[in-house]
């Protein structure tokens, strides 16, 4: 009996492996799962061809984001991404080479995050997953998630998903570094090339 695909139906919990960066903000980690609608034999996608899928927050009101989550001592960052994404997305796929690093202030506590968020091509969709009986999840457009998406630094990480994908993805990849000051509560901001396609 093959075992390869079997996933928990418990996500974990506790912070004890929690991994924390330099600056002591906790460090998690996401996929923006996606899919084409259909390329019609197109050598090159258009973002009308591509399909993301959003959940909703635990919290009430919170909106829809991507799945995202605390990134463990045990585990890769990609196994960690992938974890989370099984944990509250209930798919799974190929994860891509990381989209960004990102500093973000949580509304709730104030406290700074350092989040990375991966592509994941989707190849399978399960029935059941850990959090189905707290979250909904959605297949929608580009645009719509665009509108819908609760926070920035994942509509960023969009953007860089969706010029990867597309013909925009053929040229010069712009990324922000920014870093969290506590004593502001704000985020500054730096532009720099990364790389060329």
């Amino acid at each position: 009996m093959e075992l390869k695909n079997m996933v928990s139906l418990v996500s974990r919990t506790g912070r004890h492996l929690q991994r924390y960066n330099f600056h002591g903000h906790r460090q998690v980690v996401g996929c923006i799962p996606y899919r084409y609608k259909s390329v019609n034999g197109k050598s090159v996608v258009d973002e009308d061809a591509i399909e993301v899928l959003l959940i909703s927050s635990q919290r009430k009101g919170k909106g829809m984001l991507f799945p995202k989550g605390g990134w463990e001592e045990d585990e890769s960052i990609k196994d960690a991404a992938l974890r989370e994404t099984v944990e509250e997305a209930g798919v799974l796929g190929d994860v891509g080479s990381e989209l960004g690093k990102w500093c973000f202030q949580s509304n709730n506590n104030g406290n700074c995050y350092e989040g990375r968020m991966f592509p994941l091509l989707v190849k399978e969709q399960l029935e059941f997953w850990p959090e189905k009986d707290v979250r909904q999840r959605i297949w929608i457009s580009v645009r719509e998630a665009r509108k819908v998406c609760h926070y920035w630094w994942m509509k960023e990480a969009l953007e860089k998903l969706v010029s990867r994908l597309t013909s925009h993805g053929q040229g010069v990849v712009e990324a922000k570094t920014e870093s969290c000051s506590r004593e502001e509560g704000s985020l500054t901001h730096s532009s720099k090339v990364l790389k060329v396609f």
